[in-house]
């Protein structure tokens, strides 16, 4: 394998911009335009690793303004086949809580506005009923006994954050956690054959789940930034863990199809 190939990317989000030390930045041009920032490559436990800040290295990216589509292309071709996407979340019910993290095991699209594939043409139906790549979230939650496994996140559409009803509804389907940039990034990630697995930061109790709270920008910021170096750690200690991709069903479902589109590097 060459050495310049990269196997695991981490993509920050909120309050996330940068993870390596002494990285060296990789532009990539991608057919779907401009990723979100240069790709910094660097080296966590022995492992060749990509970050790449979602929103941008300044947060000059609103979620509903993400290019996804160019975002997980870029690491696809620079090797990537396991992304690990922390985000900052709202809690919708009582058995979560400002300050856990949470890998959840299920997603809900309430966005509306988004490019939420590759396929452009011809007949690629994309499995997804289990969203995030299990051997990832396996081993994420192992490598820290305060990690929570398991819930749904329901994604929306932003940048506003949920109305008092929203909210209550959301709650009361049994979905966990609330958030603007789940989606289309793991229908993304699976379609470029990646294994992708979420890291949730409840960062606020939604507007809904108690009378008199909202939430607001200012201590969804504050939170995250409180709990950066402890997202950090758990990343590094779940690197070092991580289990070889081949064989997983988050790329092999397509053996044997004919995709349409380009997965960058998957015959290397």
């Amino acid at each position: 394998m060459s050495s310049d190939r990269v196997d695991i990317a981490v993509i920050g989000g909120t309050g996330f911009y940068s993870f390596l030390d002494d990285p060296e930045e990789r532009v990539v041009e991608t057919p779907y335009g401009v990723p979100s920032a240069a790709v910094a490559v660097g080296t966590v436990a022995g492992r060749r690793v990509a970050f790449l800040p979602r929103h941008g290295t300044g947060h000059e990216l609103p979620p509903h303004r993400i290019n996804y589509r160019a975002n997980l292309w870029a690491l696809r071709s620079l090797g990537v086949r396991q992304v690990l996407a922390p985000c900052a979340v709202g809690g919708l019910r009582d058995d979560v809580a400002p300050g856990d993290v949470v890998v959840p095991d299920q997603l809900v699209d309430r966005t509306s506005a988004r490019t939420q594939s590759f396929v452009e043409s011809g007949a690629v139906h994309l499995p997804f009923a289990d969203p995030y790549c299990p051997r990832l979230s396996e081993t994420i939650a192992g490598a820290d006994p305060s990690v929570t496994s398991g819930g749904t996140m329901v994604v929306v559409e932003g940048p506003r954050f949920s109305t008092r009803a929203e909210s209550q509804h959301y709650a009361a389907q049994g979905w966990s956690l609330v958030n603007m940039t789940g989606h289309p990034e793991a229908v993304l990630a699976r379609e470029m054959r990646q294994c992708y697995a979420a890291i949730a930061l409840v960062t606020d109790m939604d507007a809904g789940v108690e009378a008199g709270s909202g939430v607001g920008q200012e201590e969804v910021f504050a939170l995250f930034r409180a709990n950066l170096e402890r997202l950090k750690g758990l990343l590094t200690r779940t690197i070092e863990t991580l289990p070889d991709p081949d064989g997983c069903g988050c790329s092999s479902w397509a053996d044997g199809l004919e995709l349409t589109y380009d997965v960058p590097g998957a015959g290397a």
